[in-house]
């Protein structure tokens, strides 16, 4: 099947809207400022295992950016004494994770005229509890290892597919804070 090339890709491809994302690439590689942006969310504990953060607005393309907000729980399971009210932090990582790697997935063969008929993902994460219980001050505090298995139907071949996976492993941004240590700061004041 002949590929139209990049710049002659035009329309909806994937659920994208590649006009657009392209309008936003150009807009972004002509003032490069205008591609930094800054998301929050706030959280608050609610009792036990259970805390609640607020997600909205972000600051991008050089302005602050408003919409309605979402709420996401995080709780913990029964087994290390919660109400299992929710996923816990580190399921919601990993659904950040695969999420992220998706979304870098689809978006990049979008902009290559690769059609994309299903994308499925399964993740898992090793983690040892005894560092966030206290027990071993010699263990990681967080995953030991992350396997993540995807299956996709597309219309490009096995090696096309590799370099589009490739290419969502090295830009997705999750990915990138998973294995690459960010700087993170952490302050506490009481209230």
């Amino acid at each position: 099947m002949a590929r139209q090339t990049r710049s002659t890709i035009e329309g909806t491809v994937n659920g994208v809207d590649v006009d657009r994302l392209k309008s936003t690439v150009e807009v972004m590689r002509a003032v490069p400022d205008l591609a930094k942006f800054t998301f929050r969310a706030t959280n608050r504990w609610m009792k036990g295992g259970l805390n609640r953060s607020s997600i909205g607005g972000f600051h991008g393309a050089g302005a602050e950016n408003h919409r309605d907000g979402f709420i996401i729980d995080t709780a913990q399971p029964p087994l290390v004494a919660g109400g299992d009210e929710a996923p816990n932090p580190v399921e919601y990582l990993l659904h950040a994770l695969v999420g992220c790697l998706t979304t870098t997935l689809v978006y990049h063969a979008a902009m290559q005229g690769v059609r994309i008929q299903a994308v499925e993902s399964q993740v898992e994460g090793q983690l040892d509890l005894r560092s966030f219980l206290g027990l071993r001050e010699d263990l990681p505090g967080g995953f030991e290892g992350v396997d993540v298995r995807f299956r996709v139907k597309a219309d490009c071949s096995e090696a096309e597919l590799a370099h589009l996976m490739d290419v969502a492993r090295r830009r997705s941004p999750v990915a990138n804070f998973v294995v690459r240590a960010v700087p993170t700061s952490v302050v506490c004041e009481a209230m």
